[in-house]
């Protein structure tokens, strides 16, 4: 019993975000580019839905002025620290 505990207490241990020794936490590069590859996904999805008539092109506006900032948030930070 105690072997199969400590076998769920490793695994999911490996399952988590992996965190330094000071508790912050660590972001692999490899998921830096999924994310900015999932917001040039949502990006592509928008223009979709404009061409499909289920947002307006104002709305259409917003969510590109928001998914541009961030991925410029997620890119400065990869730049910084992943390269």
């Amino acid at each position: 019993m105690n072997k199969i505990i400590m076998t769920i207490g490793v695994a999911s241990s490996l399952l988590t975000t992996p965190t330094e020794k000071d508790g912050t936490e660590v972001y692999y590069s490899t998921q830096l580019v999924y994310a900015m590859n999932n917001i040039e996904d949502m990006k592509e999805w928008v223009i979709q839905d404009v061409a499909n008539n289920k947002i307006d092109s104002v709305m259409a506006e917003f969510y590109f002025e928001t998914l541009d900032e961030t991925y410029g948030f997620i890119n400065d930070f990869y730049e910084h620290e992943c390269k």
